[in-house]
């Protein structure tokens, strides 16, 4: 193997680890907008009835149930009120909403994604214990499993970018072959 082709080889990896590292950037940027958006959006029909006043109506009525199955209301033993319940999962799932699109800072990003991760598990639970069909339950899990995934892909990004700063280090930035 000639010299010319082992550096071209080398550039080549260093290319195609470039472009996976910003592919992971693009995906995780784009994952926590769309997410970021989802749940404001479900967040203000929780909150207000101006974007649908029916499903706003119908928010209100499940909410009833949901909070008569709160975990934390028989082993604290108290009563949730159902109003108070709907708008804290609301204005939770707005405020973490928000932090998902505007803010850059990944510390706060996933503080807000394993918020609404918690959430939805708690989504998931109160379907459950209402029987509700799974046509009710499905969003649920969907975008909990979208929320594990966003998650993941931003371990394996750090993940990589320490192990390519931790490579450079131990290079020095000195190219050897």
């Amino acid at each position: 193997m000639t010299t010319g082709s082992a550096q071209q080889s080398a550039t080549m990896a260093t290319s195609s680890a470039a472009n996976t590292q910003r592919m992971g950037s693009i995906v995780l940027k784009s994952l926590s907008i769309l997410l970021g958006l989802f749940f404001i959006f479900i967040g203000l029909m929780k909150l207000t009835p101006h974007i649908s006043k029916d499903l706003h109506r119908d928010l209100r009525k499940n909410y009833v149930k949901y909070a008569k199955v709160f975990p934390f209301s028989t082993l604290f033993d108290f009563k949730l009120p159902s109003k108070w319940y709907r708008r804290s999962v609301g204005g939770l799932e707005v405020l973490c909403g928000l932090a998902m699109v505007i803010i850059p800072n990944h510390k706060i990003k996933n503080a807000a994604n394993m918020t609404l991760l918690m959430l939805m598990f708690l989504a998931v639970y109160s379907h459950y214990m209402v029987s509700d069909p799974f046509e009710r339950c499905g969003p649920a899990l969907v975008f909990t499993f979208m929320l594990i995934g966003r998650l993941v892909i931003w371990y394996q990004a750090s993940r990589r970018e320490a192990l390519n700063a931790a490579e450079k280090a131990t290079n020095n930035g000195v190219k050897q072959d």
